[in-house]
């Protein structure tokens, strides 16, 4: 079982985004503290608020850095400043484009790890993303069967020890990008089933019109896509 690398190019100055184009971004959170304040001036009071509430001056400063460069990346594609972009929020948590700003069709979708984010973009297409670094796991096998099907856990079970944890993350990667994209939430995770087999592209077998889409944006990570329909063109940016 394989996992794509993709070349992180910067993007153009005339930046475009076609009906069959994903694009995702890669962004460093670990900003200095100019470039910080510079982006906490483009957030709205509630995201204001919300970095206050962290703990950990790390926490606050990555958030910060997310929210801000989301809004540089998505301003860029409406040709609006930064910090006149607004918000609402769906029933999960999730943003979405306010009102205003709802007929440009783009949709897109926000994840972190570490000190990693990963932005997609999509033009009137659901999107959703989810990074995860790979870590040890001392009940990855117990979780597996709590949370995936029993073909997914078959798959799993029948590993060495220092694939599993991959594998697990791969699968977790795939479901929660779809969750993501739908707005659902995890409470749903055991009912969406993925195929992984060698050598082919991961496919959502319990969603017949989505495409999944996944990527190494890091050494020891992975990452995946949810997109709606198929046939996709996929561009990596770093920021």
């Amino acid at each position: 079982m394989t996992v794509n690398h993709h070349l992180w190019l910067p993007a153009s100055a005339d930046l475009t985004l076609l009906q069959d184009e994903v694009h995702v971004w890669r962004i460093d959170l670990d900003r200095p503290e100019t470039q910080l304040q510079h982006l906490s001036a483009t957030l709205s009071g509630d995201e204001v608020c919300r970095a206050k509430r962290f703990y950990k001056e790390l926490h606050r400063q990555r958030f910060i850095a997310g929210r801000g460069i989301l809004r540089t990346i998505l301003g860029r594609y409406l040709n609006v400043e930064p910090q006149q972009l607004q918000f609402c929020y769906e029933a999960s948590g999730k943003p979405v484009l306010a009102d205003t700003l709802a007929n440009s069709k783009l949709w897109f979708n926000l994840t972190h790890s570490q000190g990693l984010a990963l932005c997609a973009v999509s033009c009137d297409r659901l999107v959703g993303v989810d990074l995860e670094y790979i870590r040890p796991i001392s009940d990855v096998l117990a979780l597996a069967k709590r949370y995936f099907s029993p073909g997914e856990y078959a798959v799993i079970s029948g590993l060495p020890p220092h694939q599993m944890q991959q594998v697990f993350f791969r699968y977790w990667t795939c479901k929660e990008a779809y969750l993501k994209a739908t707005g659902v939430g995890l409470a749903q995770l055991e009912q969406i089933e993925v195929s992984l087999t060698l050598g082919q592209p991961a496919k959502l077998k319990t969603e017949q019109h989505w495409s999944l889409l996944e990527l190494v944006p890091d050494n020891n990570s992975v990452a995946a896509i949810a997109v709606e329909g198929y046939g996709l063109n996929l561009k990596c940016w770093q920021y």
